[in-house]
């Protein structure tokens, strides 16, 4: 296994251009194959939708820049500090400490996305200063965990379906119900690949260890410099000095944003999405660091990452308009629609949600381009709604292991190039497609509903 991880991390090292070249080239092929295949394929119609696309992405990419900043921010307060030393001091050897990150990442990616991106990327750090390991396989263990965030509470497309009235709910749309959770999360087809993979990926991932000739280590000294807190040096006694050190101006805004949350989350019950994990983190970040001059510190260290962020969403967000706008995902979504029966239905959403995801890799906006023409077909063939809804969430998070979109947050916090992870996150793909395969095959329910 050693070896033949080692061929493919050698592969990916040497086939897998920059991110950003990477999104490049991926804009280039999406507006070719919108040319040959979309019903709606002028020069004018195509680039239309890719600057459309580039714009209409900009809040989601803030979202994101807001949950890795936040996020990051928070990780270097004192306490939350000192528990990621402690949980990395339980790791004594490589295999531990990957066998550990993968299954914390997938504990915390599963009750969060966002949570659990940067606890596993900030977790990966911490035993990087204490372990001497392959730095590639610790951080590929880390990104391992977003296999199941859409089996999660946190998953888009089966809250959209839990959601009266929500504008991607096309389950109520089309059939007049409304998918609970409990008919799409909390369900044996769901959970069982779910902790399948929580047993078996860290597992998979000891067995996996690098051989040392092969392997490249983090330098625990750069890691420790970047970590470290800015020295506070001594200001004269000034009115400007009192305000930067004032807790009481964080405590306000921590009042108020706790205020805000109990409110909402009393009227319309407790719910987390993307807004409020970067409200939450924001609040607590604020508490912890306690003074405002602290917090700002820690925010213009997490900043420095955001770079890859900044530059490849918008390119991503032009891939995607073109995919929805011109009508091509339909294409691709229709051609696996064509050949399926009630009971392979969920599997053929499962392997178009995979292809799909390779240029639309969001949930959310994933859902909005394939959903419209799975539901339809699920209730024409009486096939299960739950089941195929959430076999579109399946396909779009295992398709993240080959697809870049969703690491740049957890490499950049890391710090590593995204080549190197690949060759493991490439295992981890062949693994968790064929656990959710089964999962579709043999246990999703093939009845409406």
């Amino acid at each position: 296994m050693s070896r033949l991880v080692g061929a493919l991390v050698g592969l990916f090292e040497q086939i897998i251009p920059d991110p950003y070249v990477f999104a490049v080239a991926l804009t280039i092929v999406t507006a070719l194959a919108a040319a040959l295949f979309a019903p709606y394929r002028t020069p004018a119609e195509i680039l239309t939708a890719w600057y459309g696309g580039i714009f209409d992405i900009l809040t989601f990419a803030f979202q994101m820049i807001l949950v890795l900043v936040t996020g990051y921010a928070l990780a270097g307060a004192r306490p939350v500090r000192a528990l990621l030393e402690r949980v990395a001091g339980l790791a004594r050897t490589p295999k531990a400490a990957i066998a550990l990150t993968v299954a914390a990442s997938t504990v915390a990616c599963w009750i969060n996305w966002g949570f659990g991106l940067v606890a596993a990327a900030i977790l990966a750090r911490e035993i990087a200063k204490r372990v001497r390991m392959d730095f590639g396989w610790l951080v590929a263990g880390a990104y391992t965990g977003f296999l199941v965030w859409a089996s999660g509470p946190s998953s888009s497309i089966a809250l959209a379906q839990a959601t009266p009235g929500s504008p991607l709910n096309f389950v109520q749309q089309i059939t007049g119900a409304v998918l609970p959770l409990r008919a799409t999360i909390f369900t044996p087809f769901n959970l069982v690949p779910v902790l399948i993979l929580l047993v078996v990926m860290p597992a998979l991932f000891a067995w996996m260890a690098p051989r040392p000739e092969d392997s490249v280590y983090a330098d625990p000294q750069r890691l420790l410099d970047e970590d470290a807190a800015p020295a506070e040096t001594a200001a004269p006694r000034s009115v400007a000095s009192i305000l930067e050190r004032a807790w009481p101006l964080n405590l306000v805004l921590v009042i108020a944003g706790a205020s805000y949350l109990g409110f909402a989350w009393s009227t319309h019950g407790f719910a987390l999405d993307i807004n409020s994990v970067i409200f939450i983190f924001l609040l607590l970040g604020l508490l912890l660091h306690w003074t405002p001059l602290a917090y700002a510190n820690a925010v213009n260290g997490a900043a420095r990452v955001t770079g890859p962020l900044i530059l490849q969403y918008p390119l991503y967000g032009g891939i995607m308009g073109m995919m929805a706008k011109t009508g091509l995902a339909a294409v691709i979504a229709k051609a696996f629609v064509g050949f399926s029966s009630a009971g392979t239905l969920p599997f053929w959403s499962y392997a178009a949600s995979i292809v799909i995801s390779l240029f639309v890799p969001s949930g959310g906006g994933h859902w909005a381009v394939q959903g419209p023409f799975v539901v339809p077909a699920a209730a024409q063939l009486h096939a299960s709604q739950a089941a195929c809804a959430m076999a579109v969430a399946m396909g779009e998070q295992v398709a993240n292991m080959i697809q870049p979109f969703w690491a740049l947050p957890i490499i950049a916090i890391a710090g590593i190039g995204i080549r190197r992870v690949m060759g493991f996150t490439a295992v981890s793909f062949v693994v968790a497609f064929v656990v959710y395969a089964a999962a579709l095959l043999l246990l999703a329910p093939r009845v409406p509903g």
